[in-house]
């Protein structure tokens, strides 16, 4: 039998049912599971045989912490998915790269905390309306949508850059139709939801009121989602690939790789094909437990 960590966050008010519901999944597959707040003070990390990230979603508010957590629980212990994979995907110009390497992905400019002319680079991208957010966030947190030359996408981008590194990229009008979701275990697809906003709005998370439906996806988002898992610098145990349509080409929004929400609630089973994926992580170790 081993031990295992489900890490959460601690804020009360969003409280993730996710977590418990996978360690119960566990302990049924005969490991000793719990649900631990990342940052909680006195936690020996060496006992577990494993650490998951969950919903550790303050991550980006305290990332040079969290960043040094996960080596260090990860020199003691193992922690899932990797911290090269976290270091990578914690930063939004992972996109950059993957679109270097042929992934369709929506145009991104990157620019660099201070960079000294940021609304005159925006402007001379000749996109229409943009969407402008931090490089490290999460949630749509931080997100303005805008015509590129108005004063009010001017000032939103020059506050950001000045507080850190800041993505813009084209307004992609198909996020009206819904943003699609496909989650892999295991490298194997569990389920997809179409995430759609409310009227009038272009943010897909319930907390700005989307809505989302079970998806059934094409063989096109099926071949980006894998092309764009395969870009990552390690192995994914769970990947969620949020994808929307362009002009008929599924195209990638984000590569959520650190603490997706998994939208189990949206398919039957998937609690059970999560959990089976990460305890497949520990079969060689418990093997060696049995034979000793």
């Amino acid at each position: 039998m081993s031990r295992i960590a489900l890490c959460t966050w601690s804020d009360p008010m969003y409280d993730d049912p996710e977590p418990p519901a996978i360690a119960d999944e566990l302990r049924g597959l005969g490991h000793d599971a719990e649900v631990v707040v990342w940052h909680q003070r006195g936690v020996d990390w060496a006992s577990f045989d494993l650490v998951v990230i969950r919903s550790t979603w303050d991550y980006f508010d305290r990332l040079d912490e969290y960043l040094e957590w996960a080596d260090h629980v990860d020199s003691v212990s193992r922690i899932i998915n990797s911290p090269t994979v976290i270091r990578w995907n914690s930063h939004k110009g992972y996109l950059l790269e993957l679109g270097e390497a042929g992934i369709p992905v929506l145009p991104t400019l990157a620019l660099a905390r201070g960079t000294a002319d940021p609304v005159e680079r925006m402007v001379a991208t000749g996109w229409g309306e943009v969407v402008i957010k931090p490089a490290v966030d999460g949630g749509a947190r931080g997100a303005l949508k805008a015509p590129a030359g108005s004063p009010e996408a001017g000032a939103h981008l020059l506050v950001l850059v000045e507080a850190g590194d800041t993505i813009v990229q084209p307004y992609a009008a198909g996020v009206e139709a819904g943003e699609v979701s496909l989650f892999f275990f295991g490298g194997e697809l569990s389920h997809a939801v179409r995430k759609v906003p409310k009227p009038g709005d272009y943010r897909v998370q319930a907390l700005h009121g989307g809505s989302e439906v079970a998806h059934t996806p094409t063989e096109a988002e099926l071949d980006v989602a894998r092309r764009a898992m395969a870009g990552a610098p390690d192995a994914l145990v769970y990947a969620r690939v949020d994808l929307v349509d362009v002009d008929g080409q599924p195209t990638l929004m984000e590569l959520e790789l650190i603490e997706p929400d998994l939208f189990l609630r949206m398919s039957p089973g998937s609690v059970t094909r999560f959990a089976s994926a990460v305890a497949a992580v520990l079969e060689p170790v418990d093997s060696l437990k049995v034979t000793e």
